[in-house]
């Protein structure tokens, strides 16, 4: 009886808080505007963002104590998430209700996905927090400036810049199952040139993939490292040359559709980057030219079987960009750009007998050329107004233009009142089009959709509350269609072929999502208090089909997030995290049910001095039983305890 009063009691403290404050570290602070952000492509402060936005400095980041990026930013307004498993399977990270592939993820400014994943989009399974500074949460449509899959938002990771001659930072912990993490970081600045580079081990002995429910027993490990470097250096007053890139490898157990098995997937990243920027006009235009490039492979296996080669495939993106700034005055700015986007990917799934040869790779390519340009404008003081377009051309299906606008008023009495409108236009992946399941007569995805919020801000800052309401709509929707045996539908064969398949890719749906997030934070003394609520419907509003007006699938109608902490004057800081997720549905028919879920997280961190401090935390403290897809197991109670060091 008591384990459920205080598990109703936090449920409740979630809800009557109602997105983790705006934390502010001194590296961050721009002037007396505030925060600066760059996922609108350019420095800007966080008052003069039209769209909704959280910014997670690298203070919340180490006070939420988590090890991967997905856990982090569930606890941000707006965002549901499903995984097949533990740690490193399959990952699904949603967007006020939009698909995962509609989710655009820039790491330093490079924009992630797989070409080979079935939408394109990117798996947040291997992405740990790493040497991540500042996360960056853009909500709503924004293909204006980012482009094809910026349907329903922007992930934007900014790795750490040095700042000093030397400096570097260390990660360690180790808990349950027998989860260790380690992470490490050094960098300088020496005359013209600055450097960082680190990297990350991570290893767990997990749990089942298949929830034991449904006969899972055997624990699924995984296993991540990693490595992250990049270096600047000034040719002048004017110039400058940026290097980055980034490197993961995973390797995840999983389990078959029967149940418990050998089966494991290797997952391979590799992002680069190489950028020239130089300023011109006495520094109001600032340009950069960059090339950027990503090459993803996954390949899975079935030792039991004679070839246990399942799975095989690769993705390969190669863009190159010009962005230019351009201060007209120092009230009217422009951002435009010049983009070219190929895209590559092959696949196969071999058979698991040896006397079948192994299959052709399926394969496809993409090219996108894209122009955009936003004009700011700030006409009074507190007043930002802005309005952008695009144009892309896509080799396949023509060309397209996007627009977007919004404003921000910022008043002397601590409100602020904002509002965007936007629009998105993503086509399909080119797993939709030409693999074993593709259909090339797919049409794109169109999307639009718009926002209008309020912030009151009292007390100077010290009590924040804050609410948005949205509206999105998705025509030419993708989705899977699957084929029954002996169906006499044409497009359930392979093309080309009579050999059935299990289904395929077509236009059918349409889904319409609004609702509201709200949000609100305090401190007060060594209290920090900080929680956000939303209510988000996503449904099927394909006309006349079996499943109009269901719900979309695994997305909760309702979410709340809360947390509450207390620095002690000896370096002591107590927290404890509660998240709580609606009912959701597995399915599009709505016939499968995902319970709702509380979880509660238990903090603990001391300060031994100014560079090093000892933490712990209890994950799930209550070890509550739940899915977040049908027959996949999630983490129970879970206890870690590190030392963090920062020099």
């Amino acid at each position: 009886m008591q384990s459920l009063l205080l598990k109703t009691s936090t449920a409740v403290i979630a809800f009557t808080l109602a997105c983790p404050a705006l934390a502010q570290s001194p590296d961050e602070m721009s002037d007396a505007d505030g925060i600066v952000v760059t996922a609108t492509r350019a420095p800007t402060p966080l008052d003069q963002v039209s769209a909704s936005i959280t910014v997670l400095d690298k203070a919340a980041i180490d006070r939420a104590q988590d090890i991967g990026a997905a856990e982090l930013l569930l606890r941000t307004p707006g965002i549901s998430l499903s995984r097949n498993g533990g740690y490193g399977t399959a990952t699904s990270l949603r967007i006020r209700g939009a698909e995962s592939e509609q989710t655009v993820v820039v790491i330093d400014g490079v924009k992630l996905n797989d070409p080979s994943s079935t939408g394109g989009g990117y798996n947040f399974a291997n992405l740990l927090i790493g040497d991540a500074q500042r996360i960056e949460v853009l909500r709503g449509p924004q293909s204006t400036l980012w482009g094809s899959q910026a349907i329903g938002g922007v992930v934007n990771i900014v790795t750490a810049s040095p700042q000093a001659p030397l400096e570097g930072s260390f990660d360690i912990e180790a808990g349950s199952r027998d989860t260790v993490s380690a992470r490490a970081a050094l960098g300088g600045v020496s005359g013209p040139l600055s450097w960082r580079i680190g990297g990350q081990s991570f290893t767990t002995d997990g749990i089942s993939a298949i929830a034991p429910a449904f006969g899972g027993g055997e624990r699924d490990g995984y296993t991540n490292r990693n490595v992250a470097g990049r270096a600047e250096l000034a040719l002048g007053a004017n110039a400058s040359i940026d290097l980055r890139g980034y490197y993961s490898t995973g390797r995840v157990e999983i389990d078959g559709f029967g149940g418990d098995a050998p089966d494991y997937s290797h997952n391979r990243e590799f992002v680069g980057y190489a950028g020239l920027n130089f300023t011109m006009l006495g520094g109001r235009l600032r340009n950069r030219i960059a090339y950027n490039y990503t090459d993803t492979d996954r390949d899975s296996y079935s030792p039991e079987l004679e070839q246990p080669l399942s799975f095989e495939a690769a993705g390969k993106n190669r863009r190159f960009e010009y962005q230019g700034i351009f201060d007209l005055s120092d009230r009217i700015s422009a951002t435009f750009g010049v983009e070219n986007e190929r895209s590559r990917f092959k696949s196969r799934s071999p058979s698991g007998s040896l006397s079948d040869p192994l299959p052709d790779f399926v394969r496809g390519k993409a090219e996108i050329t894209s122009v955009y340009g936003q004009l700011t404008v700030r006409p009074l003081d507190g007043l930002t107004i802005n309005g952008g377009v695009r144009h892309d051309d896509h080799n396949r299906y023509g060309g397209r233009t996007l627009f977007s606008a919004g404003g921000i008023w910022a008043l002397p009495s601590g409100t602020t009142l904002r509002a965007s409108y936007g629009e998105g236009f993503k086509a399909p992946s080119l797993y939709q089009l030409f693999s074993e399941y593709g259909n090339v007569n797919l049409d794109p995805e169109r999307a639009h959709g718009w926002e209008a919020g309020v912030q009151q801000a009292f007390f100077g800052d010290s009590l924040t509350i804050g609410a948005t309401y949205f509206e999105r709509t998705t025509t030419e929707q993708i989705i899977y269609n699957g084929c029954d045996f002996g169906s006499t539908d044409p497009l359930c064969v392979v093309p080309g072929t009579d050999t059935p398949r299990w289904g395929y890719y077509l236009n059918v749906a349409r889904a319409e999502a609004h609702g509201i997030e709200a949000d609100a934070a305090l401190r007060l003394g060594g209290w920090t208090l900080d929680g956000n609520y939303s209510w988000t419907v996503a449904e099927d509003r394909s006309a006349g089909t079996a499943n109009e007006g269901n719900w979309l699938p695994r997305r909760p109608r309702h979410m709340a997030n809360a947390s509450v902490s207390y620095d002690f004057a000896f370096g002591l800081t107590l927290g404890s995290a509660v998240r709580w997720a609606g009912k959701s549905y597995d399915n599009a028919s709505n016939a499968t049910r995902l319970d709702d879920y509380t979880l509660v997280d238990l903090r603990a961190e001391y300060r031994l001095n100014e560079s090093v401090r000892l933490f712990a935390r209890a994950e799930n403290v209550f070890d509550e039983q739940y899915m977040t897809a049908y027959r996949y197991g999630t983490l129970g109670r879970s206890i870690y305890a590190g030392i963090r060091g920062r020099f």
